[in-house]
């Protein structure tokens, strides 16, 4: 059983998903019954319902996503540093938690879209790609411009490829 209760990992899923998820795939993602999730879905809802909070959980047509407010686009396209899209930018913040990710599984966190984010992010010298020594995907790292723009410092440890090992 998850230390991570229920609510939070859902969100979690919304957060990473960045785009509207069903029911059925959320059950799949957390493992549990439809009900279960369900529940821990509407938890999630009500929690974000009462506090004053710039996100909000949206259901339509059977899916939910994880959103900011109506009224609150401007306000923060207008604060981000690069002209990127919402998606494209969850999808960089993706792999700056990861540090170093395959491409693959970068794809299957974030959906297919995430090619068409990994494509512009290369375009503007965001993250970098370097082919796999063995296999078929490639590594996503960020970029010296990436530390530049965001003010984040580069973890100067680590090997230049992980473990394979698991």
């Amino acid at each position: 059983m998850s230390l991570v209760s229920l609510p939070a990992r859902l969100e979690a899923i919304l957060y990473l998903k960045g785009r509207p998820v069903s029911l059925q795939e959320l059950t799949s993602l957390v493992g549990l019954s439809e009900s279960e999730t369900e529940q821990g879905m509407l938890i999630l809802i009500a929690g974000y319902a009462q506090r004053d909070t710039s996100l909000e959980i949206n259901q339509s047509n059977g899916r939910y996503s994880l959103q900011l407010r109506p009224g609150l686009g401007e306000l923060v396209r207008d604060l981000l540093p690069v002209n990127l899209s919402t998606a494209t930018l969850r999808t960089l913040a993706t792999v700056a938690l990861k540090k170093r990710i395959l491409q693959s599984d970068l794809v299957d966190l974030r959906g297919s879209g995430a090619y068409d984010h990994i494509k512009e992010l290369v375009n503007q010298n965001f993250i970098e790609r370097k082919r796999q020594s063995e296999g078929r995907s490639y590594w996503i790292t960020l970029s010296e411009k990436f530390h530049r723009t965001f003010s984040v410092l580069p973890d100067l440890g680590g090997s230049s490829e992980p473990s394979q090992a698991a």
